[in-house]
């Protein structure tokens, strides 16, 4: 499972990152854990499957954000304790 980190800017208030959110969703519909932060200017999931970073790029920028990067990482699932 990889953990993608996207910088976004233009995200102003809280709906904006509701707008973030659903647009991740809508475009990658296997997303887990979308959130974002308008504070942070970033916006985080997961997914089982890369993502097309080109197709991240135009649902970001469609709705009005400036798409600056993207990044990924493994996730590895923490115990209840974080062990």
């Amino acid at each position: 499972m990889k953990k993608i980190t996207v910088k976004i800017d233009g995200m102003m208030c809280g709906m904006c990152e509701a707008h973030i959110c659903d647009t991740i969703r809508r475009t990658f519909p296997d997303a887990k854990k979308v959130s974002s932060s308008r504070k942070n200017g970033e916006a985080t999931f997961l997914s089982d499957d890369e993502i097309d970073e080109e197709t991240l790029k135009k649902a970001i920028s469609d709705t009005g954000y400036t798409f600056v990067f993207v990044s990924s990482e493994e996730y590895r699932k923490h115990g209840l304790f974080g062990r």
